[in-house]
């Protein structure tokens, strides 16, 4: 047996009290008169007995009573385990309250059960211990200690969160907080139905924590869920069909029939058709969207699913451009096969301009720029084309026949991309076309047909460095390259090894592979702008920054709240640190004047939660092995008892208090009845 507070055994030394109260006790006698004398020897001897016994009996109630009051005080306990430490205690608490947690356990949803067994881990302890409460939301006052009745009042506080944690980040919060207190026995506590998409403890190897699992067990439910959508192409069109993907995934152990698809689009809500979705399968169905107008569209995707519903949605937004642009830079005059390629599509603007006389500003304005067979790069232009490339644009270029070499591998090199090395007059037909990447491979029906191809009759040698990651889209006969690219950052590269002149190059007589070629470089996109956010994942998102002068503060506005989200500016671009700030899925506007909007951003739920495969209690205990204890009970049992049996050994303290008040009651009827 050990105690809690030792040093108050000094307080023993108050059993003196009692024996000296019993020692110095003189009670006066009653005169008793007696018709016999020969009677008074044994009555005085009798009464003289019975008062010694009674005051005796009296004597050890009282000091029994001291004793087990002493104790009380004193705490003393039996050790359950070697390890049972002595001192105060800092108490990490973490309550899952992502939407798993909203399922049903027996009685009430698990969340409210997950705050009852916190409270019960709370009273545990004692009120000098230290507590923090952790939820998935990883608030600011959620990371600090706070005394146990303010732990009480933050658990009442806790409510459903679209917020999802992987366990191994709440391990690493928890350990910060416990560093920063200033108990002496640190411990966790991690109370949740322990989905296994999420538990991903195993390599935690921390013996000074004692980590404690808390797992509860939900009604077991089937679940059908909008798993993601995208665009099969990186840019929509007006007047043509824009294919959406959307995978529907079937998470439950039964099949899925007829199940409804919408979409919500333009105003309208249109079915999208019905599937049937295997047993821990999915399917990928396609939705044609066809736009008439420029601008911002909004579409909302959802099914019809019961009892789990916060999957069911998914917003998406998504912006058709009124034009095109492409700017084509030019030695000396403009190619007229570029004009004619580019000027003959309706939505593409096409605009020349000179080599000695370019405006770097106009760069962001758009999509492709193509160099026309430029003698040399100057060191400026070559800076401003690698960060037009770095911040998604695309970049074309046809080398002319009497270029600077110099310039051209210092250029190409800071890409970097492979170097031109010197001219070859050598004819040469090109043999092969990636139909594989996006620029050719939905362009010829039948790809086996013997196409023309281009056969240049002089081209510039490269070299081939395997780092900077060249694909090919056009190749020599010979395996050389004839059109390169390179993926730099957020956008694109493309190198042709020949000029584009037809004293060397028969590609602009070649129309089938040219002109969409044009085209689908224009559309390409290194990084393409994403049609949706996700709740806690997505923190930081990207717009174009275009304002100048006064004062700038972009603000988020949505369905039913307005706020300023923390921002950033780096050159054209806006950075917008949302963090906890949107917590309801849906769209969001962004503007500087209020009717004046900028760009729009569509949240949804983190779909983790979707997955309803949770570890139990057998399952977990193998998981974790000795990494952590794992605290079963049932629903209506209470774990206040069992947590202080684990945390301070058999508590005994409560007993020495009942003791001691049963021997004061022992005085008190002694003293009462025995007269």
């Amino acid at each position: 047996m050990q105690f809690v507070y030792p040093a108050f055994l000094f307080a023993l030394a108050a059993l003196a009290i009692p024996i000296i109260i019993h020692l110095f006790y003189f009670r006066r006698f009653r005169k008793v008169y007696f018709t016999n004398v020969r009677f008074l020897k044994e009555v005085k001897e009798d009464t003289s007995a019975r008062s010694k016994l009674r005051n005796l009996l009296v004597l050890l109630a009282r000091c029994l009573a001291v004793v087990f009051l002493v104790f009380a005080f004193v705490q003393p306990f039996i050790p359950q385990d070697a390890e049972v430490k002595q001192g105060r205690k800092g108490v990490s608490i973490f309550i899952d309250n992502s939407f798993s947690m909203s399922a049903l356990s027996e009685d009430v949803p698990l969340l409210e059960k997950a705050k009852q067994r916190a409270r019960e881990v709370v009273n545990a302890y004692g009120v000098e211990d230290e507590f923090q409460i952790l939820t998935n939301d990883f608030e600011g006052r959620h990371q600090r200690m706070v005394s146990q009745e303010d732990a009480l009042a933050l658990i009442d506080e806790i409510a459903i969160s679209p917020a999802v944690r992987d366990l191994s980040k709440v391990v690493t919060r928890q350990k910060q907080a416990l560093s920063t207190s200033s108990a002496d026995i640190p411990s966790s506590y991690i109370i949740s139905d322990f989905q296994r998409n999420i538990t991903d403890i195993q390599d935690f190897r921390d013996t000074s924590i004692q980590l404690n699992l808390i797992p509860l067990q939900a009604v077991q439910e089937r679940n059908i869920a909008i798993d993601s959508a995208w665009f099969e192409a990186p840019v929509q069109m007006i007047g043509q069909n824009n294919p959406l993907l959307v995978r529907v995934s079937n998470l439950s152990d039964e099949d899925a029939d007829n199940l409804r698809i919408s979409i919500n689009y333009d105003g309208q809500t249109k079915p999208v058709g019905a599937a049937a979705i295997p047993a821990r399968s999915f399917v990928v169905d396609t939705v044609n969207l066809i736009v008439q107008n420029p601008g911002w569209y909004q579409g909302e995707l959802a099914v019809t699913d019961y009892p789990v519903q916060f999957d069911d949605k998914y917003f998406f937004t998504f912006k058709v451009a009124d034009k095109i642009n492409v700017l084509v830079i030019n030695e000396d005059q403009a190619n007229r096969y570029l004009e004619a390629a580019l000027g003959g599509i309706s939505f593409f603007n096409m605009t020349n301009a000179s080599s000695r006389n370019i405006d770097y500003s106009v760069f962001a304005d758009n999509q492709l720029l193509i160099l026309n067979e430029l003698t040399s790069i100057s060191s400026g232009l070559a800076s401003e084309l690698q960060q037009f490339v770095q911040n998604g644009g695309n970049l074309l270029i046809f080398p002319a026949r009497n270029i600077n070499l110099e310039t051209y591998r210092s250029f190409l090199s800071g890409f970097p991309a492979n170097e031109f090395i010197g001219w070859e007059d050598q004819a040469r037909e090109v043999g092969q076309i990636n139909t594989e990447e996006f620029i050719f491979n939905d362009v010829f029906e039948n790809r086996s047909a013997n196409l023309k191809m281009p056969a240049p009759t002089g081209n510039y040698r490269q070299s081939s460095f395997g780092p900077r990651k060249e694909e090919v889209l056009l190749s020599y006969r010979d395996g050389n390259s004839f059109l390169s690219k390179y993926q730099i950052d957020k956008g694109f590269l493309y190198v042709c090894a020949a000029p584009l002149n037809e004293d060397y190059n028969n590609l602009v007589r070649n129309a089938e592979i040219f002109v969409p070629m044009l085209y689908k470089m224009a559309l390409s996109s290194g990084k393409r702008k994403p049609i949706q956010y996700t709740l806690g994942k997505d923190d930081l998102i990207e717009s174009d920054h275009k304002a100048t002068g006064g004062e700038i503060v972009y603000k988020l506005k949505g369905a039913e709240e307005e706020f300023i989200p923390e921002q950033r500016i780096v050159g054209s671009k806006v950075y917008l640190n949302i963090q906890n700030d949107v917590k309801e899925a849906g769209f969001y506007s962004l503007f500087l004047k209020q009717g004046e909007q900028l760009d729009q951003f569509a949240f949804n739920y983190d779909r983790k939660e979707s997955v309803l495969d949770y570890y139990n209690p057998a399952d977990l205990r193998a998981y974790v092995g000795s990494l952590a204890s794992v605290i079963t009970a049932a629903d209506n049992d209470v774990l206040t008892a069992r947590i202080e049996e684990r945390s301070q050994g058999v508590v005994l303290w409560r007993w020495c208090l009942i003791l001691a008040l049963l021997f004061l009651a022992a005085e008190i009827l002694l003293l009462r009845f025995w007269k």
